[in-house]
């Protein structure tokens, strides 16, 4: 991931029906003013050089590192864009899409002011696979439609179902509806509720050629709802795909102590105290 240090980093608030219920942050976005059939936002979480907490690279593929004794985190299993950004003279214009990733979106769960203040702690705070799988098509047509996301949680030998197992093709936005929204917003999202002004914030660092987007958490289990993460646990991650893998043989898998699985991206990492 060491090339990806240069990218950008942005996280979607929003694009899986019921998960901001079940994270407690439904309430922050009342006064948000979004269409009902997209995503409520997007916020920061990387934004290389820049002298600031958001300046830490803090995406791992092994470990997750906890902020403090106290504060409760909670993973958010997402798939992950490694997207190629197009500029012009007021901004980001345009981006293609060039892989995908399971990914980690992990939130700290406590009261902020804006959504970005629960994201980044430092080193690894968040959770991104090493393996990226190629997009040939980022449509309904393109192999992406075939991949299902989901995550574990491991504690003390037993394996945990933490995120409902969904089809990629389930977030509320998606392919080129997903695309020119996430184009506007970096363009035009403003100071709003638990959002921030993003041309604002990329206008602080020099132009990136890539980034690298989170595009929404899944809802969780009944467990995963109810169970923060502690020292010692191991969550997993992955992004699979549906025509090759069922289920139940990912989450066998899983159990077995699985670190890869043949065309999947697998996002296994340690929980370790701060």
């Amino acid at each position: 991931m060491t090339d990806l240090r240069s990218a950008v980093a942005f996280g979607v608030a929003g694009n899986m029906t019921g998960h901001l219920e079940q994270a407690g942050e439904a309430g922050d976005f009342v006064g948000v003013s979004a269409a009902a059939d997209r995503p409520k936002g997007m916020f920061p979480i990387y934004l290389p050089g820049l002298d600031h907490r958001l300046g830490s690279w803090p995406f791992s593929a092994t470990t997750l590192r906890l902020p403090d004794a106290t504060t409760h985190v909670q993973p958010e299993p997402e798939v992950a864009l490694r997207v190629a950004l197009q500029w012009d003279a007021q901004g980001v214009c345009g981006l293609q899409p060039l892989a995908f990733a399971a990914a980690d979106d992990t939130s700290l769960r406590k009261p902020a002011d804006k959504i970005q203040h629960k994201k980044n702690w430092g080193a690894h705070a968040k959770g991104l696979a090493e393996h990226w799988i190629d997009i040939d098509r980022f449509d309904a047509s393109g192999i992406l439609e075939r991949f299902r996301l989901a995550c574990w949680l491991v504690r003390d030998g037993v394996c945990h179902a933490y995120g409902e197992d969904s089809a990629v093709r389930d977030y509320g936005t998606h392919y080129g509806p997903l695309v020119d929204w996430m184009v506007d917003r970096l363009r035009h999202q403003v100071d709003e509720g638990p959002l921030d002004h993003l041309s604002a914030w990329l206008g602080r660092i020099e132009r990136p050629r890539e980034a690298v987007l989170l595009i929404g958490a899944t809802r969780y289990t009944d467990f995963g709802q109810s169970t923060y993460v502690a020292p010692g646990d191991e969550v997993v991650v992955t992004v699979y795909d549906g025509a090759v893998h069922a289920p139940e043989a990912v989450a066998r898998a899983v159990a077995d102590g699985a670190a890869a699985l043949p065309g999947a991206s697998v996002l296994r990492r340690r929980v370790v105290a701060a």
